[in-house]
């Protein structure tokens, strides 16, 4: 078993490259198929939940070359049928389901396993149901899979009930097809919402409003190939921001679009730090003292809910009391339990937590719970007296590219190691 082994209290200083958004990748890639061809999307993240997805293209017909953050991708001999090794890949994350909308406008049917990812609550796919069906679609769950078939998609008016991401992507996916127009209301305006409508124009799809609370998709007869740069990944930026606040550092952070991290940018300097902003850059400098913050997540541009998890490090580290309410997953405060191992004072209340800030950090063996709780506990290990061993480095694996090099490059003392090496050395 592997585990990343820290030495805390190194102040982090240098520069960091931000690479293209996670979640953006996750709908860009399947995206690929209601167009055949030769794709090349460029700044892909080096991540394990993208490695998953290029594994499930290819063993679907998908011939498939990388280069560094360049992917070739053709399309063309993609069947509409999923082997067994195929359907088995896709519970290994949340984003299979994109595979849902993109296979039922190509083929006219799709059946694929629930998706997996991080248990963070209750996460849902009747918004997605509820979409394909008003898109003409029908959806039977049974036995751990969901069929979706149509013989013609035609486009509907559909309102979410509430914001969502992954059904809002889903959607557009499904109705670039469709047969007239499709009104989605209520949408999420997530940047990598934005990016994937960027790049399904960039096909020949018709999108419109993207970004705003109304998405109208005029339905197309065909998509094509293009070439196309993932957008960079605001929570990957987050996290070094917090974290170069967090050990009273400096830090460069390259590769961002700073309008898509105002949210965080504001509230690290509400806690005391100064952030100076540039056209594609910013750089965080700590400060010796840290003030407490309230923070609510919400769809964007609110607080991220994938940020709130290193936001509470940087809580503990604060004089005083502060909050975080976390709106959105009502499961994600499982990586206190984490914290308050390692000397942290935190109690939580149903979706909030309070942080009774001040008080030090000691290294303890801890765990990720989750994807966004291992960046955290790294942070935490940064900051902590002594040594800190973080298990479960899976959850880390599925978001966040070299994250051990990019610290260790920063300046922390960070490594990776088995529990073979350790107990040699």
């Amino acid at each position: 078993m592997e585990k990343i082994v820290i030495n805390g209290g190194n102040r982090l200083s240098g520069e960091v490259t931000i690479t293209g958004a996670k979640n953006a990748a996750l709908g860009i890639l399947p995206a690929t198929i209601l167009g055949k061809g030769e794709f090349i999307i460029e700044n892909l993240p080096d991540i394990q939940d993208i490695r998953n997805y290029i594994s499930i293209l290819s063993k679907m017909g998908a011939r498939i070359q990388r280069e560094g953050t360049t992917l070739q991708i053709d399309t063309g001999s993609i069947s509409g049928a999923f082997s067994d090794d195929v359907a088995e890949e896709s519970t290994k994350m949340r984003a299979s389901y994109y595979l849902l909308g993109a296979m039922l406008a190509t083929y006219g049917k799709v059946s694929l396993p629930m998706p997996g990812g991080c248990n963070i609550g209750a996460r849902p796919i009747d918004l997605h149901i509820k979409g394909f069906k008003a898109l003409g679609a029908e959806v039977e769950l049974k036995y751990g899979y969901i069929d979706v078939k149509a013989e013609h998609l035609k486009g509907a008016n559909i309102y979410m009930d509430m914001v969502s991401v992954g059904a809002t992507i889903n959607i557009m996916l499904a109705s670039v097809r469709a047969e007239g127009i499709t009104i989605i209301e209520n949408a999420a305006k997530e940047p990598h919402v934005v990016d994937i409508a960027n790049f399904l124009n960039l096909m020949g799809a018709n999108i419109r409003g993207a970004g705003t609370d109304v998405i109208k998709v005029t339905g197309v007869a065909e998509l094509h190939a293009c070439e196309y740069s993932v957008v960079p990944d605001q929570i990957t930026a987050g996290t070094y921001m917090v974290a170069a606040a967090a050990t009273k550092g400096n830090v460069l952070i390259k590769n961002v679009i700073p309008t898509h991290l105002e949210s965080i940018t504001a509230k690290l300097i509400e806690m005391g730090a100064d952030v100076e902003v540039y056209d594609d850059s910013l750089r965080v400098i700590g400060k010796e003292q840290l003030l407490p913050a309230a923070v609510k997540t919400l769809p964007y541009p609110g607080f991220p809910t994938d940020l709130q998890q290193p936001m509470g490090v940087l809580m503990c580290l604060a004089d005083g009391v502060s909050n975080i309410t976390e709106s959105i997953f009502e499961n994600r405060f499982k990586y206190v339990d984490e914290l308050n191992r390692m000397g942290a004072d935190i109690l939580v209340n149903g979706r909030t937590a309070v942080f009774n800030g001040g008080k030090p950090l000691y290294g303890a063996r801890i765990k990720a719970t989750d994807l966004r709780a291992g960046a955290a506990m790294i942070i935490a290990g940064l900051v902590a007296e002594g040594t800190t061993e973080i298990t479960e480095l899976k959850h880390i694996d599925r978001g966040y590219e070299n994250i051990v090099e990019k610290f260790s490059a920063l300046g922390a003392d960070i490594q990776r190691i088995t529990e073979e090496d350790s107990e040699e050395a």
